[in-house]
């Protein structure tokens, strides 16, 4: 059974593709326009079959494929892509399908927001990651060097569609990645939800994924463009973020997912001591994300590139880092703010410990 997203601005479905509005999509709202399907190496080989057999509309479409991995979300490939639509003479009323990730729907509504001042886009995430995280709220964009989602735009899909099935394609890594996004969900807005993505996880679960993914519809519906409640939604990330930068800047090969985990263990850390998160609560977090995701693969001589990394985060708006904060499991608060160095000494001293 689909079930749909309540939502006043995000259309999204959850449930088997062949049961959706995407045929209805494409044969009725663009009937007559070209359909250009981005993927990646992966789901070229994984997803893009599973489509073409069962949707007569896209017999025709153009396919283009990005390199997999984090390091190729940059503005030359889109670049690249972008020649590609010229060259294939792409006019404005035609529509791009994202099959992918994370990488693919953030490039590929990135691409498809700026290519001729705006393109119809429709995304079809295939990892968990990118169905409880990249298919709500319109954040297109590409990395910046070391810097994550430094450029980019807030574009809408026409449509995003979850379907679980994809989810068979994944390793057990990409779930856990997946799982992060459900954890902070949790973590910022439900403690029940928490609890249950801790203890009763389940990556085919469509009632677990449907409940992420409007736990975060409901954020972004009262702030679409990330003027205050929507900042919720960035826990974990300003210490994963730079993490992540400084890992792939270093050929470490980590998952988003993973880099998350540990950034939402150093800044529920921050919650306890500088706010008013418990001993108790901070302690919980670290444990049982620990016992997940282990410990990040960097040493104590790495912190302060790490926490540079943080200065360049798009959420500062001052000489201090802002992060959003814990005060309790299932209730978080925006605008958090913290020192370079007293960010230093809570990563420092969590290396130290783990």
């Amino acid at each position: 059974m689909v079930k749909k997203v309540n939502s006043n601005i995000n259309n999204v479905e959850v449930g088997s593709l062949l049961d959706s509005q995407f045929d209805s999509l494409l044969k009725d709202v663009f009937r007559n326009a070209r359909k250009i399907v981005i993927v990646d190496e992966n789901t070229q080989e994984h997803c893009w079959p599973y489509l073409l057999t069962s949707f007569e509309s896209l017999k025709d479409a153009e396919l283009i494929v990005l390199p997999t991995g984090e390091e190729n979300k940059s503005i030359e490939v889109c670049f690249q892509v972008w020649q590609a639509l010229s060259e294939y003479q792409i006019k404005r009323g035609d529509v791009i399908i994202n099959l992918g990730g994370g990488v693919v729907t953030d490039m590929g509504g990135f691409i498809a927001s700026i290519y001729k001042r705006g393109l119809s886009f429709i995304n079809i995430p295939t990892t968990l990651l990118s169905m409880v995280d990249a298919s709500v709220g319109g954040k297109t964009g590409v990395n910046l060097s070391p810097w994550k989602n430094q450029l980019g735009t807030f574009t809408l899909p026409v449509y995003t569609f979850c379907d679980p099935i994809f989810l068979k394609t994944l390793d057990d890594k990409e779930i856990l990645s997946g799982r992060a996004e459900m954890i902070k969900h949790g973590l910022i807005s439900d403690r029940s939800y928490y609890d249950d993505v801790m203890s009763k996880f389940d990556p085919a679960s469509s009632e677990l994924l449907l409940k992420g993914i409007q736990l975060k519809s409901d954020i972004v519906d009262n702030d679409p463009k990330e003027k205050g409640e929507r900042k919720k939604l960035n826990f974990g990330h300003t210490v994963g973020h730079a993490i992540e930068g400084y890992c792939t800047k270093n050929e470490r090969k980590v998952t988003h997912g993973e880099c998350v985990a540990w950034g939402m263990i150093i800044e529920a850390n921050l919650s306890c001591e500088f706010y008013d998160l418990s001993k108790t609560d901070a302690e919980k977090i670290k444990n049982e994300i620990t016992d997940l995701y282990g410990i990040p693969p960097i040493q104590s001589d790495e912190v302060d590139a790490i926490v540079e990394l943080m200065g360049q985060d798009k959420k500062n708006t001052n000489s201090k880092l802002n992060f959003t904060f814990l005060k309790e499991i299932g209730l978080s608060e925006i605008d958090g703010e913290v020192s370079s160095e007293d960010m230093k000494k809570v990563l420092q001293n969590y290396i130290r410990t783990t």
